[in-house]
């Protein structure tokens, strides 16, 4: 097996989020399902727009917030999505070039917009989500660079990715060519709904052994199994999975392999702004973790970090260096 280049590579969605904050009934009127993700299109996605309050953009999406928070802790970073060459496109890829993340996938010249996403803070903190896929949606396996995924010591993808048909084939591709090249595969449900959509085809990935980590909140766990009890869910994911990481919010999270289940406690926080990206955070922390040899209590106490950080301010991306962080807090990585 050759050196690596990077600690993680992440091919998901490119998309530019637009966060604004709104009451419950602000969702109610617009017919959004309070802490879902819901997928719109172009049309939509200017409606929302214009009835949304004073917003801030940032780049964005699940597996890009994963890698940017992977580059934050001094880890080597790459992703892999598409945006168009329009004004977002060239904001998104400008953005997570500036935190030393390697990004080369060539924007489409054609076709629709880059992707957006419209985030809705409710004073508690959860976070409603409308996606406008745009031209995230035209990801091919010709856009993947063989070369750059087998110099990646795990290659992450996002179940968001299931959704258009061509992204789900460069998926499928990235995975046999990180394991040609002995490398792991990572894979973050991203949503109950998409557990819905995509249910037995995600637990035929996982019994197959194309995922070799995978992460899951409690509600996706349940969604995967179709069970109300979250033991019976972990009881059966421990039967399938090589490796999976479930998160429980304020309960921290469980490391399940064949031999064991391990309970992690969450890092203590002084208040929550906005739980945009703490799973994609925490997955952040794990991975850098693993790939830097640490055992799996040491890399969900780094990822209950990450997690930690990014819901104590309003955006799903590290405010401060993540590096530094696990330092002061003993998990140097």
């Amino acid at each position: 097996m050759t050196a690596s280049r990077y600690d993680v590579l992440g091919i998901g969605n490119a998309i530019v989020d637009v966060i604004a904050r709104a009451e419950d009934d602000f969702l109610v009127a617009q017919g959004m399902q309070k802490g879902a993700m819901q997928l719109i299109d172009e049309a939509r996605a200017r409606a929302i727009y214009d009835a949304m309050g004073p917003a801030t953009e940032s780049s964005g999406g699940s597996a890009a917030n994963t890698i940017a928070g992977v580059a934050s802790f001094g880890a080597r970073a790459a992703f892999v999505g598409k945006v168009k060459d329009d004004e977002l496109g060239k904001a998104f890829a400008h953005d997570i070039r500036s935190i030393n993340v390697k990004f080369d996938t060539r924007p489409a010249t054609e076709g629709p917009s880059t992707a957006r996403c419209y985030i809705m803070v409710t004073p508690d903190g959860e976070r409603t989500m409308n996606t406008y896929l745009g031209a995230a949606q035209d990801l091919r396996p010709a856009d993947l660079d063989e070369v750059q995924i087998a110099a990646a010591e795990v290659v992450y993808l996002e179940g968001y990715l299931w959704d258009p048909p061509q992204a789900k084939e460069a998926f499928i591709k990235a995975a046999a060519i990180a394991h040609k090249n002995g490398r792991r595969v990572a894979l973050t449900l991203s949503d109950s709904f998409c557990v819905d959509r995509y249910r037995g085809e995600f637990l035929d990935l996982i019994r197959k052994g194309t995922v070799d980590i995978l992460f899951a909140n409690e509600h996706e766990l349940r969604s995967l199994y179709e069970t109300a009890d979250f033991e019976t869910g972990a009881k059966a994911l421990r039967a399938d999975a090589k490796l999976a990481v479930v998160t429980r919010s304020e309960k921290g999270c469980v490391v399940i392999d064949k031999n064991d289940m391990t309970a992690v406690p969450a890092a203590p926080i002084s208040q929550i702004a906005d739980v945009t990206g703490a799973g994609d955070l925490f997955a952040a922390g794990f991975l850098v973790g693993l790939a830097r040899g640490k055992d799996h209590r040491t890399a969900a106490r780094l990822g209950g970090l990450a997690a930690a950080e990014v819901i104590q301010h309003v955006g799903a991306r590290p405010a401060v260096s993540l590096k530094a962080l696990a330092a002061e807090n003993g998990l140097a990585v």
